[in-house]
């Protein structure tokens, strides 16, 4: 599954920082998503979407 989050928060003008606090996580579990070494719980990809202003659908992809 390929995920979208970096594009996104590039786009966005986010940092991982500005992101990870946003989601009530770390930068490293952001960095971790971002490079598919951690796969976010549902509380958490529902968190990234809100804060990226998108769907889970558009973040996640197969």
């Amino acid at each position: 599954m390929q995920n979208r989050i970096n594009d996104l928060r590039t786009e966005a003008g986010l940092t991982q920082q500005e992101l990870a606090e946003a989601c009530a996580v770390s930068r490293q579990t952001i960095n971790a998503i971002e490079n598919d070494k951690y796969d976010p719980t549902l509380k958490l990809a529902f968190a990234l979407a809100d804060s990226l202003h998108t769907t889970v659908d558009e973040l996640f992809r197969q």
